[in-house]
This record gives C-alpha cells, structure tokens and sequence, in this order.
C-alpha cells in the first residue's frame, strides 16, 4: 500500500481524535477536527457499535498514521517488538519513539513527523557528526543529532523551534535549541508517551 498523499486532517477525523499530522495548526481553532469532530463522508454522524476487531483495527491504523508507518514496517515493528525482551506493546511504542523522523519531531527541528521525514531526506540533520538521510533509522541512548550549520537558517526549521514550547521536550532527551543539537539520554518508557494509546489492543490484533 502506497503512503498516503490526502488531506491529513482527515485521518485525524476519521480516527476520532487529533493525530497532531499538521504541527502547529493543530494547536488553533483552524483545526479541521476541532470544527467537525466526526467521521469524513455523508455518514460521518451516524452512531455505529464497533466489534472487537473493529477497535483494533482503529487502534492499529491510529498509531500507523500517526507516526506515518506503511502497513509492512508496522508489521516488522510488532514483530522485533514481540521478539524482544519486556511487553510487546511498550516495545513496539519505543521503537516508533526511536525513529529518526520521531526524535527530531520530538526535539522541535520539525512541526510535524512528514516535515522531519522530508527534512532528513535532504540532508539537513547529522547524526553524532555525521549526516543522514534514512527516516527510520533508529535512534539510541547517547546519540546527538543536530542541524547541519549550512541548513540552520531554514524557515521551517526556525518556525519549528519558536513553536516548540507548545509541546514541550520529553524528558528522555536533551535540546539545546541555540545550538539546533539534541542528545537522547533514554530509551522511552511507557510513561514518556502522553498520547492516549491502548498498545494492547494491537498486540491482540496481531495475535490472532
């Protein structure tokens, strides 16, 4: 399945809550899901009781877009995150934190995770002094990621950075905003995620 070019606001209405796709925008009243806070389509309004699966599926398809993750990587993700040692839900959460498109997401280089994945693809961020240009790399405790100086003066660079205060740093990272670097101190913990997420819900999806 191919990634989707359509209007964002759309998937954020379509889930039923804000998905925080447009940066910014979505902290004022031009927000499309704070005007029409229901479904898209002629039977958006309607009441619909949704089966188990359903709420999965929502849940699974919410988190998806909501780091921007084609159908085959989020499969990928559950898989190494069921591998790995701990709960399979925290682990999954942890490794979309550690993408590279997240992190400079998180460290306000970026209003939004397609604004950070189209930045790295053009080179503007290093990665402990070296540049990188892969989104989902990931990222690890003790690694700096920082502007390239020749790409500090980029307007959505600097928007990104007088916005930032909006959402605020996690506490697993470290940014110094003057010097447009960031160092990640932690791995994420379940309690670093403030996004109403139920994990579990996808665990039971991909259990099945």
């Amino acid at each position: 399945m191919a990634r989707y070019n359509g209007p964002k606001c759309r998937l954020c209405r379509r889930e039923g809550e804000k998905l925080f796709l447009k940066g910014d925008r979505c902290y004022t009243d031009k927000c499309a899901y704070e005007r029409r806070p229901y479904a898209p389509g002629m039977h958006g309004r309607a009441r619909k009781k949704m089966s188990d699966y359903a709420l999965q599926l929502r849940e699974k398809q919410k988190v998806r877009r909501m780091y921007g993750v084609l159908e085959h990587q989020f499969l990928l993700y559950f898989k190494e995150a069921d591998r790995r040692k701990g709960v399979t839900g925290t682990n999954l959460l942890a490794q979309l934190e550690c993408r590279l498109d997240n992190v400079i997401y998180r460290m306000g280089f970026a209003n939004s995770r397609d604004q950070a994945r189209q930045l790295v693809r053009h080179g503007v961020f290093m990665r402990n002094g070296r540049r990188v240009s892969i989104p989902s790399m990931q990222i690890r405790p003790g690694d700096v990621i920082e502007v390239r100086e020749e790409n500090r003066k980029i307007p959505v660079v600097q928007e990104a950075q007088n916005v930032i205060a909006r959402r605020g740093v996690p506490s697993w990272m470290e940014v110094d905003g003057a010097a447009f670097k960031g160092t990640v101190k932690a791995v994420p913990v379940r309690e670093d995620i403030q996004h109403p997420i139920n994990e579990q819900l996808i665990v039971e999806l991909y259990s099945k």
